[in-house]
Formats: C-alpha cells, sequence, structure tokens
C-alpha cells in the first residue's frame, strides 16, 4: 500500500517509510476527532484534510451535536478548510478518515478539489474522491 499519491521511482526507499508515518500522523489526527464527537455524545467519526504538511480542517463528526444529518466528519473537515484557507487552498487537499466516506461524503471531497482520500487505522488508500 502506498500512502503517497504520486512518489518518484528514484525516490529513497526512505521515502516510502516517511509517507507511512505521515499517515499515521493524520489518522491518529483523524482519531482525535473522532474522540472528541464521542465525548460529546455524538457519531463515532473524525476526519482531518491535510495540505502541505499540515491539517488544514479539523472534522469531528456534529450530526447529533447540531442536529444536522450532513455534518458528517468529513464533510464539516471540507467546511473547516474552506473557511480557513478558501476555495484554492484546498485543491489538491488529502482527506484521512477514521472510516471509509460515504457516497455524499466523497461527492463533496471531489466538489471542493479534494486529491484522494485516506481511511482507516491503516491509511487505506481511497483514491481520488467520487471516482468507484
Amino acid at each position: 500500500m502506498t500512502l503517497a499519491p504520486v512518489l518518484c521511482a528514484c525516490a529513497p526507499r526512505l521515502a516510502l517509510a516517511d509517507a507511512a508515518d505521515a499517515g499515521r500522523r493524520w489518522i491518529a489526527a483523524a482519531e482525535a476527532m473522532r474522540q472528541l464527537a464521542l465525548s460529546w455524545g455524538d457519531q463515532a467519526y473524525g476526519a482531518v484534510l491535510v495540505k502541505d504538511d499540515r491539517i488544514i480542517g479539523y472534522g469531528p463528526s456534529r450530526v447529533v451535536k447540531n442536529k444536522d444529518p450532513e455534518a458528517h466528519a468529513e464533510r464539516e473537515a471540507i467546511r473547516h478548510a474552506l473557511a480557513a484557507v478558501g476555495p484554492q487552498g484546498v485543491q489538491g487537499a488529502l482527506l484521512y478518515s477514521t472510516s471509509r466516506p460515504c457516497r455524499r461524503c466523497e461527492m463533496a471531497a471531489a466538489g471542493a478539489g479534494v486529491g484522494r482520500m485516506y481511511f482507516g487505522p491503516r491509511a487505506q488508500d481511497a483514491g481520488p474522491p467520487g471516482v468507484a
């Protein structure tokens, strides 16, 4: 499993380890969002949006908290990032989620220009959003 969307064949082997370490770090951040959601009695989902090796959007599930069925963790991370860095800043970002995003979250990610999605404790590569 490759965690980096594009990795040159001539890149040192360390780059793969670095990508795996980064993936684990971002999944841990998504897990922290999941724990935050659970702490206020919400659904057990969390997500973060990452670009240029930093989190640009945080997304704990707010479905129960906000009484909003659209407030899935992935969409919350996208909304937060759009507010923080604007549409251009989200282009090509990576979405890390504690579970596989639903189809509507995938479509929201595609619409926002997210470049790739990873999910679960091992950061499985879900590919570009909106591509089945």
